[in-house]
């Protein structure tokens, strides 16, 4: 990895924040035309294959993301660079950029997520804030999403730790500015001197219901384990657990009574597979001796994504694409079978749909229309 040319970081994030361009068309864009300066004039020519008009992010809006970030003391970091989290590189869907404020070393130490119910009960908020500052004492970044209740005690109990090189590492769904719930303003500063703070969306994003998920795959993606302590059985919580399990990655429970409602999520982890912890001595004993082969048994990790590979164009691929997809998703390989075009001739009208606005990317390497 090496540093990135300003020139290019810019238009990298021009292409990120134009219209319809995900970190799946953003990477097979870069990879088809080699560099985002060389793929942004393009858009608007592949939109229009795929059947609309295009309209390209503003760089003035580009170029005041860059100084916004730097006027509260943060900085984006893009994937091939080298202080962008390896960790990510390995999920599906990686962030091409990230912003990120405070103690970036932290990307460096073995991290385990620790996760669970904003309404907590006051056993798990303590059981939480124990966990943490065990793991920090002992050199790990524990990593949660800032929410209320468990997050909130994860993020306290690490920060609270008085030696070793570990700490806390915040993934917030709106930007790095915006303090999100109001009321954790100060603890989100406290993380941002003392730990690290990270942010896929642009400074000054409010977040949204729909960032919430992207940002859970960012916490699961960070850790080489997760923990959920009290959960719903449809809470995101265990969305993040199960995004951990197709990453190859850890995942822990904390079992509790039947008779609370707020345990029945981690119940459900541990009959379908997920670790027992009761300890932070537990959960150490699993990241520590970590090395790519998960003991948790979900299901199979989600198949890599075929690489891209240009292909002559073909004047009816986009229309016979469009014409096989519907509303509900469809793997893209199940798409390739269906077509009988080369692979990369599908790729290439996925793209085109895409920036046209007519096409939704789901995980696991699903499509459908938009």
């Amino acid at each position: 990895m090496t540093a990135v040319a300003a020139d290019e970081r810019f238009a990298r994030l021009h292409l990120l924040r134009s219209p319809h361009v995900g970190p799946v068309t953003f990477h097979r864009l870069i990879t088809r035309f080699g560099s985002a300066a060389a793929a942004l004039p393009a858009l608007p020519q592949l939109a229009a294959r795929g059947g609309a008009a295009y309209r390209m992010a503003d760089p003035g809006t580009i170029a005041a993301e860059f100084d916004r970030a730097e006027a509260v003391g943060a900085r984006h970091v893009f994937w091939d660079e080298p202080d962008y989290p390896l960790a990510l590189l390995t999920i599906d869907q990686p962030p091409p950029v990230l912003t990120i404020k405070g103690r970036q070393a932290l990307f460096d130490q073995p991290a385990v997520a620790l996760v669970g119910a904003r309404n907590a009960s006051a056993g798990a908020v303590r059981l939480a804030r124990d966990f943490a500052a065990a793991l920090a004492s002992r050199g790990h970044a524990v990593v949660s999403g800032l929410a209320r209740g468990i997050d909130a005690a994860a993020h306290q109990g690490a920060l609270s730790a008085s030696y070793g090189d570990g700490g806390t590492i915040a993934v917030i769904a709106g930007g790095i500015d915006v303090a999100y719930p109001p009321e954790h303003a100060a603890l989100q500063d406290r993380i941002a001197a003392e730990g690290l703070l990270v942010a896929e969306m642009p400074p000054g994003t409010e977040p949204q219901a729909r960032h919430f998920p992207t940002r859970n795959r960012i916490i699961a993606g960070l850790g080489a384990g997760t923990v959920v302590i009290e959960a719903a059985p449809k809470s995101g919580s265990l969305i993040t657990a199960r995004l951990a399990s197709d990453y190859g990655r850890e995942v822990m429970a904390v079992p509790g009574s039947p008779l609370d409602a707020r345990a029945h999520g981690c119940n459900l982890l541990i009959r379908d597979g997920a670790i027992l912890v009761q300890s932070a001595d537990d959960i150490a004993e699993l990241i520590d001796t970590f090395a790519g082969q998960p003991r948790s048994r979900f299901r199979d990790s989600a198949a890599e994504a075929p690489a891209y590979a240009d292909a002559e164009p073909d004047p009816d691929i986009v229309a016979r694409i469009g014409a096989l997809l519907g509303q509900a998703p469809v793997a893209v390989d199940e798409v390739i079978r269906q077509s009988g075009a080369a692979p990369g001739a599908v790729h290439d009208a996925l793209i085109d749909l895409e920036l046209a606005g007519r096409l939704l990317r789901h995980a696991g390497g699903r499509v459908s229309l938009g």
